[in-house]
């Protein structure tokens, strides 16, 4: 099946979702994690759209209380690395995304960033970037995208701005809850309810480090997919998602965050437990992988999906 096909059938199909996590020799699902964000500012729209138009069937974004109790699109636990909040609001301290307004993070500059650090020679990029080549940005980035961000043009979205678009685009969502360190109270609610709100409760995946949520996620409304996010090496997963009423397993396989194999001394991908996992309905969602031939292997261990910030590097 063409990866586009596979979007259109995820956009009518009430428990496609479901069924193309779990359906064996479609290979997994590329999703794109905070965006295409190799290629665009992070968790925003044009991030997004940018996975869209890259063939993704899925994004995967971040979610924040503001002040006001709204859920704000973004990761970090402050607006320091992808807004000019230092600029725009100076003495505001720490810059937490609790400390501001909806209305206050609207104001601010999401794009200026991304195109200072694509200016820069790869050596003093932020770390995800360094690996971007010539001949990916020539390819992926448009002068047109980086004059939208250098024009302020680029923003902040809130969630349910994020779901729309997804839905008109027919794509899949992960929704990250970010809880630790602020402990947002009611975060889970309020996310589950934006996602019944847009009908989206079959095409959403809800993840989170903080695993509470998941379990008031889906004791709110059991239809959804949740998934356990970890950058630790857990034992008797299955026991543990059962445990949690959770369905898929998100373990990490990047850096310092590998817990699977790819940096160990032997090199070799621990597949036990993850054969064990898939083999009784679950998921197995791996972040975030963005070299090509970790993709292939974990192609060859069916896992449900893979986590990118480089959509174009998922082998054909």
């Amino acid at each position: 099946m063409r990866r586009c096909d596979t979007i259109e059938s995820m956009a009518t199909g009430t428990n496609a979702l479901r069924d193309r996590l779990g359906a064996p020799g479609t290979g997994p699902i590329l999703v794109a994690h905070r965006g295409a964000r190799a290629y665009a500012p992070e968790n925003t729209i044009a991030a997004f759209a940018k996975a869209r138009g890259m063939g993704c069937e899925m994004i995967e974004l971040d979610v924040h209380l503001s002040r006001d109790g709204q859920l704000v699109v973004h990761h970090d636990d402050d607006l320091l690395r992808c807004t000019d909040a230092r600029e725009r609001f100076p003495g505001r301290g720490d810059c937490f995304v609790s400390d501001f307004t909806l209305a206050e993070i609207k104001s601010l500059d999401a794009g200026a960033w991304f195109a200072a650090e694509i200016a820069l020679p790869a050596e003093r990029r932020q770390p995800f970037l360094r690996p971007l080549t010539p001949a990916e940005r020539a390819a992926h980035i448009e002068e047109a995208d980086l004059r939208a961000c250098l024009e302020g043009r680029v923003k902040v979205p809130t969630l349910d701005e994020a779901l729309a678009f997804a839905g008109a685009a027919g794509l899949s969502v992960n929704v990250e809850i970010k809880s630790i360190p602020r402990m947002y109270p009611g975060i889970a609610s309020k996310v589950v309810g934006e996602v019944l709100a847009h009908g989206m409760a079959e095409r959403v995946v809800v993840s989170s480090f903080d695993h509470q949520q998941l379990v008031e996620a889906k004791r709110l409304e059991p239809r959804l997919i949740t998934g356990v996010l970890t950058s630790d090496r857990l034992a008797r997963i299955g026991d543990y998602l059962t445990l949690l009423g959770a369905d898929a397993y998100h373990p990490g396989c990047h850096g310092n965050y590998d817990s699977l194999g790819f940096s160990s001394v032997g090199g070799q991908l621990e597949i036990d437990e993850i054969s064990g996992l898939l083999a009784t309905g679950r998921y197995v969602v791996v972040w975030t992988c963005n070299e090509t031939a970790q993709m292939r292997q974990l192609q060859s261990l069916r896992v449900s999906a893979i986590i990118t910030d480089y959509p174009d590097r998922f082998p054909a």
